[in-house]
């Protein structure tokens, strides 16, 4: 889906922030800010569903699609650098900024457990293409150069997908825990795995089973959907 963008005097603007530090969190302070200086002619918007068919001999043409999930948001979006009046190094710091949203954070670094930086793109009173996530992918192309080497004028084509924090809910397993993120089965997948990837932990993998209602975790059918409870549950579970 395109969107076409008219002028405005609004500036849009990316910031990155430290990513969480546990899982269902909010992203941390903001590590850089930058202001774009041309707002966008065009950003492309990008959501995708998924469905699952189950052949089916007795099917007429073919099989009844089976809802799985709704993937995140993604945004793409190419920000346009120049310093042709000015011949200073602003170009370069400006991609110095973008270049952090791809890199571990040294607060996550310390945290022993590495992540980059959330990115979030605004621009006034925006709603659909303001959202928190990661940048997925940057390209940057240098087109124009000083005597002296320096990067003058600069197109970064960037991609940034959605990895908002989900609001609290009830888990319709049990009633009783708070479901941040959900997880579908596939081959090869064990809740101590899942526990690890989650929380850091394997041996958390009980709490996964209990808000679940799993009885054999030896037992997962690929394609079994999973409520994994917030990170807030996990307290304890470890020492059982």
């Amino acid at each position: 889906m395109f969107i076409a963008v008219r002028s405005s005097r609004a500036r849009a603007q990316l910031t990155l922030k430290e990513p969480p530090s546990a899982v269902g969190a909010r992203p941390g302070g903001t590590i850089a800010r930058l202001t774009l200086q041309f707002n966008p002619t065009t950003l492309q918007l990008r959501k995708t569903t998924e469905w699952r068919r189950n052949p089916s001999r007795m099917a007429g043409q073919s099989a009844l699609p089976e809802f799985v999930g709704s993937g995140p948001r993604e945004l793409s979006l190419d920000v346009f650098l120049d310093a042709t009046s000015t011949h200073s190094n602003s170009v370069e710091q400006a991609v110095e900024k973008l270049m952090k949203a791809c890199v571990p954070t040294p607060a996550s670094l310390a945290r022993k457990k590495p992540a980059s930086p959330w990115v979030r793109f605004e621009w006034g009173t925006a709603r659909t293409t303001a959202f928190d996530g990661v940048l997925s992918s940057l390209s940057v192309t240098y087109t124009l150069f000083d005597v002296d080497g320096r990067p003058l004028r600069a197109t970064c084509a960037l991609s940034i997908e959605e990895a908002s924090v989900d609001p609290p809910g009830q888990n319709p397993t049990s009633g009783a825990r708070t479901a941040r993120s959900t997880h579908i089965v596939v081959a090869g997948d064990s809740l101590a795995l899942l526990a690890w990837r989650e929380y850091g932990d394997a041996t958390a993998w009980r709490l996964i089973a209990e808000a679940n209602g799993i009885d054999d975790p030896m037992t997962l059918a690929p394609g079994t959907e999973l409520m994994v409870p917030a990170l807030g549950d996990v307290d304890g579970e470890g020492e059982r």
